[in-house]
């Protein structure tokens, strides 16, 4: 039996993907995640999104009405076609809509995850009530979903909301294909950029940094583990947040001035630090943009927290 509220969701990201099971949106029946390995391109990570979906189907006994993709972009929401995003470079011109529905049968809609997670928080989450919204991703990447006058806007060709693509300063760390882009200054990818540069700086200084044991036991900077850092009192890693922050709110004032919201949602590293990063973040762009577009908009973590991948999929196969 088929029922309108038993959906699939898919999250595709470029270190992880996972693919839910709701009978209820936004809860999740039951969860399957594995890592994406987008070195080896699409294959590998398709075939076991299928698998995983035919393996819940078959668990619970459900026939979904819907699939729900959603993956950063670029990417063609209307033909449901992958293509090429930053951090799934191997991903070139991907048709996930049509090879789910060819081998499902039912309907199957792709968006891109800063549109589908402004939908999530905007229906679920902190954006609940607001006509006007922005929801920043600032995962690996950072991208924007725009919700304008309660609706989501796609832009022309559905690349509205690429303000990770903007650049912030002449040269800096690389993001979105662009030294010193927003992407590059203000997303976890970035701050493993700074972070190495960071730890350089204080090797010349003569000063101790855990960041600097981390990468003596042959590990990688992350962002995670810049906060786990500075959480612990470490100099530098205290610094890159400051910084992160100053660079962010820089960011915020330009959505402000641009787009005047009343609240900005943001997601991954925010979730994770709260005020410690988005305290400097809330000065800045009190500092920089207008006076009276900056008092009308709150900036909040986003509240569905880990969840919020999920349920920006299964928001994707609900349909806008």
């Amino acid at each position: 039996m088929v029922r309108k509220d038993i959906l699939v969701g898919v999250d595709i990201g470029g270190t992880k993907t996972a693919v839910v099971l709701s009978i209820e949106p936004p809860s999740v029946l039951e969860r399957i995640e594995f890592p994406t390995k987008q070195a080896k391109g699409p294959e590998p990570a398709v075939r076991l999104i299928k698998e995983g979906i035919h393996n819940l189907l078959t668990k619970h006994k459900l026939k979904p009405a819907a699939i729900g993709v959603s993956c950063g972009g670029p990417l063609d929401h209307l033909a449901g076609v992958i293509q090429a995003p930053p951090n799934l470079s191997t991903w070139v011109d991907v048709p996930i809509k049509a090879i789910l529905e060819e081998e499902f049968g039912i309907p199957c809609r792709l968006e891109n995850d800063a549109n589908a997670g402004a939908v999530a928080e905007h229906r679920f989450g902190a954006g609940q009530g607001c006509r006007n919204m922005v929801f920043l991703t600032m995962g690996t990447g950072l991208g924007a979903g725009i919700i304008a006058d309660g609706h989501l806007y796609h832009g022309t060709n559905d690349f509205a909301g690429e303000i990770g693509h903007v650049r912030l300063t002449r040269s800096g760390p690389v993001g979105y294909h662009k030294a010193g882009s927003v992407e590059g200054w203000a997303s976890g990818g970035g701050m493993a950029q700074v972070a190495l540069k960071a730890v350089e700086a204080a090797r010349r200084r003569k000063e101790p940094t855990l960041l600097a044991e981390i990468l003596q036991r042959g590990k990688t900077l992350t962002a995670r583990e810049v906060a786990l850092a500075a959480g612990k009192g470490d100099a530098t890693a205290i610094r890159i947040l400051r910084s992160t922050g100053k660079r962010l709110g820089a960011v915020l004032a330009i959505l402000v001035d641009i787009l005047n919201p009343e609240r900005i949602v943001i997601g991954g590293l925010a979730m994770r630090l709260g005020d410690t990063l988005l305290g400097r973040a809330r000065e800045v762009m009190q500092r920089e943009a207008l006076p009276y577009s900056s008092a009308v908009c709150q900036v909040v973590p986003a509240a569905l927290d880990e969840r919020i991948g999920d349920v920006a999929a299964l928001c994707v196969a609900m349909g806008f």
